[in-house]
């Protein structure tokens, strides 16, 4: 089952968290240019008064807080009874922390997993009762190379990550008898808010605008695995055959470039 928007005989209805800044905003862009409905959830507005101008018949915002159960049931009800149907939801949500193991108390762990892996898990909760009744759905987990790799000084988003890519292909053997897919997405090392800390030069990081536009256009694919180019499908390969080898290599890298030890 696939999503693809020329296949559709309608515009698709698309949930999109963490959309207001960054790949998410420029892929919620990108997938209402295409003629699709989206609605951002996410805790700040950010640039997203900039799409309800753009797009006020097809564009929704919504505040909410994916750490918040009763925001996120109250947001995607609220959706499914305007649109009847969603067909795809996008966890792009995330939160980073840079900080080396020793220096991090475990609450820090609980806030930043909060967000990465059980915000994706409520949206996911919340969006299945909608998605079974209509027998057919589309998720989308937002992952990192270094939730395979690890990665010096982010202990708990690796952890995230590394989960994500646990629940994502446990659920896609789950809820395939249901017709339902859940796939990863991995974007590249892209110039975010959440990747500054790491002191990698602006050059060397991709542009968020290049990243969310190609990424939207491989929404409704059914491949297990999303990247936006080829130079990222063979680093995300490489990850997963040589894991260790990988991350090593990125840690050295990053330290190179940055001048950061850590």
């Amino acid at each position: 089952m696939t999503y693809p928007r020329k296949a559709c005989n309608r515009e698709r209805n698309i949930i999109v968290t963490g959309g207001a800044n960054g790949i998410g905003f420029f892929l919620a862009k990108a997938l209402l240019e295409q003629g699709d409905h989206v609605a951002v959830l996410d805790r700040n507005r950010g640039a997203c008064d900039q799409l309800v101008m753009l797009f006020p018949e097809r564009f929704q915002f919504y505040s909410c807080d994916l750490t918040r159960e009763d925001e996120v049931w109250t947001s995607v009800t609220s959706i499914a009874e305007q649109w009847k149907n969603i067909d795809i939801l996008v966890n792009n949500a995330c939160s980073a922390v840079f900080k080396s193991f020793r220096e991090r108390a475990l609450i820090s762990f609980k806030e930043e997993l909060d967000v990465n892996l059980f915000g994706y898990i409520r949206t996911i909760q919340a969006i299945l009762p909608t998605m079974r009744k209509q027998k057919s759905g589309m998720i989308y987990n937002f992952s990192s190379g270094v939730g395979i790799t690890g990665f010096p000084g982010m202990s708990g988003y690796t952890s995230s990550k590394g989960a994500v890519e646990a629940l994502t292909k446990t659920l896609a053997l789950e809820l395939a008898p249901e017709n339902i897919s859940v796939h990863l997405i991995h974007p590249p090392l892209t110039r975010t808010t959440s990747s500054s800390p790491l002191g990698i030069p602006r050059q060397m990081m991709e542009d968020p605008q290049h990243v969310g536009t190609r990424i939207a256009r491989k929404i409704g694919s059914g491949k297990r695995v999303i990247t936006p180019d080829r130079k990222t499908a063979v680093f995300i390969r490489l990850a997963y055959l040589f894991p260790y080898a990988t991350g090593k290599l990125l840690a050295r890298m990053t330290q190179k470039a940055s001048g950061n030890a850590f």
